[in-house]
């Protein structure tokens, strides 16, 4: 018989505690993604962190690319996960054009964002959303934005607009809301916002089209006051969705957009960002330059 001592007794017990516990050893967080679905904060709306803009040059930029061609994109986006797309009012013909492109796919498998011109203080909100689903071949938005708000005192001077985007949320028109905000101003306004479910700011490395005092500055923006007010708006547990990603096109560098990348997720803190495109291989690039930005 095989003499087996009291040590090895031990040793054995040790060895088998080691692997039964190792079960329940927490195992490595997978690598975060462009196309994981995230929460835009209070709002509960699910989104992937990568979106599909609309709004390059005010639209210009996927106008021209043709009905057929802007279709192949937005399919290709689909294809290779990305779910949420954006466009507003404010983008001549975008918003019917995107709702062709996503004509016949299943409505609840992506997450779709308008947002409203506020400029027409006799308008009615309601006819204006019923409008936009009509017009972008939806039954609801998942998000709707006060679109371009750039003063101070925008929160009191659009109530009338938020009380009909809530009142659209009770008729299941809309799921939850927001503004998109221009100029410090009216990013101060933002973090201490009872109404504001989800804010989109605009942010780079480089400031370029940024926010500043002016909002509507051609200089350069105000880059730590802006990553300043959105980690407010984050601990508000407001959702943070960046624009601006690449200075409006302006950043021509493959490195400079992949700094915007990691600037905007590692350093301010955003949840989620939309970029426009002309090209399948700038789907790709973009879907690259966020996965290596997570890593």
């Amino acid at each position: 018989m095989t003499r087996f001592s009291r040590r090895d007794f031990l040793k054995a017990g040790v060895a088998a505690g080691v692997m039964a516990g190792a079960g329940s050893l927490p195992l490595e967080a997978a690598p975060q993604k462009a196309t994981d679905w995230v929460t835009l904060g209070k709002s509960g709306v699910k989104v992937t962190r990568l979106a599909f803009g609309t709004g390059t040059m005010n639209g210009h930029v996927q106008r021209s690319l043709g009905q057929q061609e802007f279709t192949r994109q937005v399919r290709y986006a689909y294809d290779h996960g990305i779910r949420f797309f954006e466009s507003s009012e404010t983008y001549p013909g975008m918003q019917e054009m995107l709702g062709i492109a996503l004509k016949g796919i299943p409505r609840e498998s992506y997450r779709l964002m308008s947002k409203l011109n506020t400029g027409d203080e006799g308008a009615d909100p309601q006819q204006k959303i019923d409008q936009l689903r009509k017009v972008g071949n939806t039954e609801y938005f998942d998000l709707i934005l006060l679109h371009m708000q750039h003063g101070s005192t925008w929160p009191e001077d659009t109530a009338h607009w938020q009380d009909g985007i809530l009142e659209a949320e009770r008729k299941h028109a809309v799921i939850a809301h927001g503004a998109s905000v221009h100029g410090l101003p009216a990013l101060r306004r933002c973090a201490g916002n009872q109404w504001l479910q989800v804010a989109m700011i605009r942010m780079n490395q480089k400031g370029t089209r940024m926010d500043a005092e002016q909002y509507n500055t051609w200089g350069p923006g105000d880059v730590p006051a802006v990553v300043k007010n959105v980690k407010q708006v984050r601990q508000a547990d407001i959702g943070v969705i960046s624009m601006k990603l690449v200075g409006e096109g302006r950043f021509t560098n493959r490195a400079d957009r992949q700094a915007a990348m990691r600037f905007a997720f590692r350093n301010a803190g955003v949840g989620a960002v939309t970029v426009g495109y002309k090209s399948t291989a700038e789907i790709d690039e973009a879907i690259e330059n966020l996965n290596l930005a997570l890593a």
